[in-house]
């Protein structure tokens, strides 16, 4: 299609070279290379130092002295189809093992002496290259069946009709002996030794204590379930939870971390290690160490994520906002931003107005600045002039909401409402 194609554009415009070029190039695709080198000479005739032309023509008549490929009989494209077509072999095609022969030596002819032996792969050879390979009996795909003939009419009268010889049949490899399979062993019950038996009754007396906040008798039975099993980790989490209790938070973090470390190397339930990384995370809280405390909650809910240390590492998020808001509260700074926000809204510089405004609520919030919301008026009054009416709003709504009886606050929402033509409201 692509040869035509170019053929019709050198015919429309002789004089023009590339379109020899490109027949060519479309001649050498289909390794017709007498006439690609053609095709390119006559562009060259057209167009002498065209450089495109000069290289295609030489590719083309490298490729006409190279000596044809050598290619697999098997591989032709009407290899399939003469199988199909052959009433001998057309019952191979359906055989998973034939068609896993003939693709080995499609791809590699050499290794067509792996089935010379086999009856079906001799006649499919008989196809592939036009002799006769052997003599001897055919295989059994090709066998006509014996009331084919009886009856049938075919030989003449007084004739009888001598039926092909039987095919021997093909050797089928005898099966290997299955090594013979062993026995299932059944699974031997498992065993409590007696260290064990002994600590998880220590760990229930010291549950029992705990429930009664008899904290000491607990940690006394902990302690001894500690020294009788010490792979349990659960032991020294629940001995963190006595401490987190009597509020000894540092001992309550140092078994945590114990745990954490144990529960490690004997690879214990992920679980169990989140538990004790959110005991830890909780302690850090009571201490006042919140950044440290979102780190370890964090950590606990990549071991196990569960709805409990997500609440507290929302709660640690927020007191730790919180705090940094306190701690940058600062009565003078906010005056003095409120002040410059007020020069900067006469000068009509707008955006330094906003920026100073904002800067003040976060030096004075509503929370411990009355007059707070005498800044969120003048907020307002600067988004209208920006042009920035959705914010406008909120600024005047907040307005509103610290002082109802703020009259300048609804002025503000309402000229907003207007410039929003929300005339309704």
């Amino acid at each position: 299609m692509a040869d035509k194609l170019q053929m019709q554009c050198v015919e429309l415009n002789p004089g023009w070279a590339k379109g020899y070029s490109r027949l060519g190039a479309a001649l050498y695709g289909l390794e017709s290379w007498g006439d690609a080198i053609k095709a390119y000479e006559a562009g060259l005739a057209k167009d002498p130092t065209n450089e495109q032309l000069k290289s295609g023509l030489a590719e083309a008549k490298a490729a006409q002295a190279r000596p044809p490929a050598h290619k697999s009989p098997f591989a032709r494209p009407d290899f399939l189809a003469k199988l199909a077509m052959d009433p001998r072999t057309r019952g191979f095609l359906s055989q998973p093992d034939f068609m896993a022969m003939i693709s080995d030596v499609q791809n590699n002819t050499a290794n067509m002496s792996k089935y010379l032996q086999d009856p079906r792969f001799q006649v499919a050879l008989e196809l592939a290259f036009g002799f006769k390979f052997s003599e001897g009996p055919q295989p059994e795909a090709a066998k006509p069946a014996a009331d084919e003939h009886s009856g049938s009419g075919c030989c003449a009268p007084g004739q009888s009709c001598v039926p092909k010889a039987e095919p021997a049949p093909v050797p089928t490899p005898e099966p290997k002996p299955k090594a013979p399979e062993a026995a299932p062993t059944k699974p031997e019950p498992m065993q409590v030794d007696g260290n064990r038996a002994a600590a998880l009754k220590e760990k229930e007396a010291g549950n029992a204590a705990y429930k009664k906040r008899d904290f000491d008798t607990a940690i006394g039975h902990y302690n001894k379930a500690i020294e009788l099993d010490d792979t349990d980790i659960s032991f020294l989490t629940n001995r963190s939870a006595v401490y987190f209790e009597l509020g000894e938070h540092d001992k309550c973090i140092e078994d945590c971390d114990k745990a954490i470390e144990r529960g490690h190397e004997v690879r214990a339930d992920y679980k169990l290690i989140a538990k004790a990384l959110t005991r830890k995370g909780s302690a850090l809280v009571k201490q006042g160490l919140l950044e440290q405390a979102i780190d370890i909650f964090n950590k606990s809910l990549t071991e196990h994520r569960n709805a409990d240390t997500l609440k507290k590492l929302n709660d640690a998020e927020k007191s730790l906002k919180e705090k940094r808001e306190a701690e940058y509260v600062d009565a003078d700074k906010c005056a003095a931003e409120r002040e410059k926000g007020n020069q900067m809204f006469k000068d009509m510089k707008y955006p330094e107005a906003v920026a100073a405004y904002s800067e003040a609520l976060r030096r004075g919030p509503p929370s411990v600045n009355p007059d707070a919301y005498k800044i969120y008026s003048n907020l307002a009054a600067c988004y209208t002039k920006l042009g920035a009416y959705p914010e406008g709003v909120k600024a005047a709504d907040k307005c509103i909401e610290l002082e109802p009886t703020f009259v300048r606050g609804y002025s503000r929402k309402g000229a907003l409402q207007f410039f929003m033509k929300e005339f309704d409201k």
